[in-house]
């Protein structure tokens, strides 16, 4: 098969699909690789690197979407790639279609094949390509709200750790799962007051024990989360509805009763956001304020720190890309119900009930298309 990886072109993103070791093991596969001029730069792999592993460097992306069977990706097609988009195309990305009817529409018109990193689950129901990129955002969003409550950056001027005589700031974080419990390795280690929501008990005793008594864990309850609100300097938004738009948990009317330059760092804003203020926004323009209260609603935060995050989301999607080029889509979804879960569109036909719900679209099954397929 021919596997072709573009430049990405979302601003700041400077992530790539395929790693040249990557793409080494495609090679020893029998594959082909193509790759879009100076699509590795971005992460530290020069073009040359990616021809001594034995890939084809191609001047554009119309070259790379017109020779290859298979891309490989970071993040969702912009509305200049989704022109290029093929039928019988896989496109193997994160595409966070819950809140993007936009994109959905695009992948349905074009008819690809599409496969949603978000959505591969594993044997035990997690989210294995998911999960690098949120211990990378979850790690992350401690230093960039910490950075947002800089006075300079209109915040409150609070430092989380605090110094001798001076209390520590106070950090809520709502949502223990992989995005959580990372923001709160991190928080605790700067020195700040730590408080953790989340509706697993089963979690939460997870993150007690982890933590040592070093944070807080609490039921996440609307009178708990208001409550914690009028205390916080800083608030993580970490919850996650697997294929679904996130819950909007914090209410507009709510920002009144936070103090005043504390600021919100919402890490579900791939999926919609999880405050009702959230919008997104760029590495280049992160922050913006409402009633007082500064937002941090960077669509990929990951992308900051892009050659730890393309070599460890590389690791993750290595085995699902190899089985694809070696299979085709049918027979490795046919084979893997993991990467089935991540089918998302195929032929014009949505394939995530989820998403589905999301946006009032008809959807099926990925089990029913691939019946209605034999």
């Amino acid at each position: 098969m021919k596997v072709g990886c573009p430049k990405e072109i979302k601003p700041q993103e400077f992530r790539v699909g395929l790693t040249p070791d990557a793409v080494l093991e495609l090679v020893l596969h029998g594959h082909q690789v193509v790759i879009q001029t100076g699509a590795g730069d971005g992460s530290g792999f020069p073009d040359a690197d990616y021809v001594a592993a034995g890939a084809q460097i191609l001047p554009d992306a119309a070259a790379v979407y017109g020779e290859a069977e298979l891309i490989v990706k970071v993040k969702e097609p912009q509305p200049d790639e989704l022109a290029l988009l093929r039928q019988d195309q896989i496109l193997f990305a994160y595409l966070h279609l819950a809140p993007a009817p936009e994109l959905t529409q695009g992948l349905l018109k074009a008819g690809t094949t599409s496969i949603a990193y978000e959505t591969v689950t594993d044997s035990r129901g997690a989210l294995p390509l998911l999960a690098p990129m949120s211990e990378v955002a979850g790690r992350l969003a401690p230093q960039v709200g910490s950075w947002t409550l800089q006075k300079a950056n209109g915040g409150a001027g609070v430092l989380l750790g605090g110094v001798p005589g001076v209390s520590p700031g106070e950090v809520l974080i709502i949502g223990g799962g992989v995005v959580g419990a990372a923001a709160a390795r991190v928080a605790v280690g700067m020195g700040a007051t730590v408080t953790v929501l989340d509706r697993s008990l089963t979690r939460l005793s997870y993150l007690d024990d982890l933590f040592m008594g070093r944070l807080t864990t609490q039921f996440a309850t609307k009178a708990a989360l208001a409550q914690r609100l009028t205390q916080a300097d800083l608030v993580i938004g970490a919850v996650l509805v697997p294929g679904a738009a996130a819950p909007k948990l914090v209410s507009r009317a709510q920002l009144s009763t936070m103090k005043p330059g504390s600021a919100l760092v919402d890490v579900a804003i791939d999926q919609g956001g999880c405050f009702e203020t959230s919008r997104p926004t760029t590495h280049h323009d992160p922050i913006y304020e409402v009633d007082g209260i500064l937002h941090y609603c960077v669509g990929n935060m990951p992308g900051a720190v892009a050659r730890t995050s393309t070599r460890a989301l590389g690791n993750a999607t290595l085995p699902f890309v190899l089985a694809l080029a070696d299979k085709g889509w049918r027979q490795a979804v046919t084979d893997d119900p993991n990467l089935r879960a991540g089918l998302a569109t195929h032929g014009g036909t949505l394939t995530s009930p989820p998403v589905g719900e999301a946006l009032g679209l008809a959807s099926v099954t990925p089990d029913a298309l691939l019946a209605g397929l034999r």
